[in-house]
């Protein structure tokens, strides 16, 4: 079983981030998009990792369920906190790509979207995220390079 947990406190109420995800979601990591309103239903996700919302409750919490794994990830608010978990029964291949490239990603994707949250609250973080040498490479090796546009 895997269990990743991230946390921040805004300094201001955090429920009302939960329903803003889609519109703070940091550029970086790919355009987080639903097939409909996001709530329950919603089919989506971001880059190549896809989802779907199973519970929504405007300024208290969003679940989503994988689709290509098993597992889940929420995002809930509790005060000032806001905070992100995810929990993953992957199989054995999986397991292996989490522990070497996905994990990473996911971490500093979220310390971004966090990043977002709290600038949108009106505050600098106070140890902004800075992608790691790792990261980085991971990145430059999977992103896709944008073809140049002909006149």
């Amino acid at each position: 079983m895997i269990e990743n947990v991230h946390t921040r406190d805004l300094g201001v109420p955090a429920g009302p981030f939960v329903e803003r995800i889609q519109e703070l979601w940091p550029p970086a990591w790919g355009k987080q998009e639903f097939d409909r309103p996001l709530g329950v239903g919603a089919d989506g996700g971001h880059g190549p990792i896809r989802y779907r919302c199973t519970e929504f409750v405007p300024g208290e919490s969003i679940t989503f369920e994988f689709t290509r794994l098993t597992g889940s990830h929420t995002l809930s608010a509790s005060g000032n906190v806001i905070r992100h978990e995810l929990i993953g029964d992957f199989g054995f291949v999986d397991r292996v790509r989490w522990a070497l490239v996905i994990r990473w990603l996911h971490d500093a994707c979220l310390e971004d979207l966090f990043d977002g949250f709290e600038r949108a609250a009106g505050r600098e973080p106070k140890s902004p995220a800075r992608w790691s040498w790792y990261v980085r490479q991971v990145r430059r090796l999977f992103t896709p390079k944008r073809q140049p546009q002909r006149a």
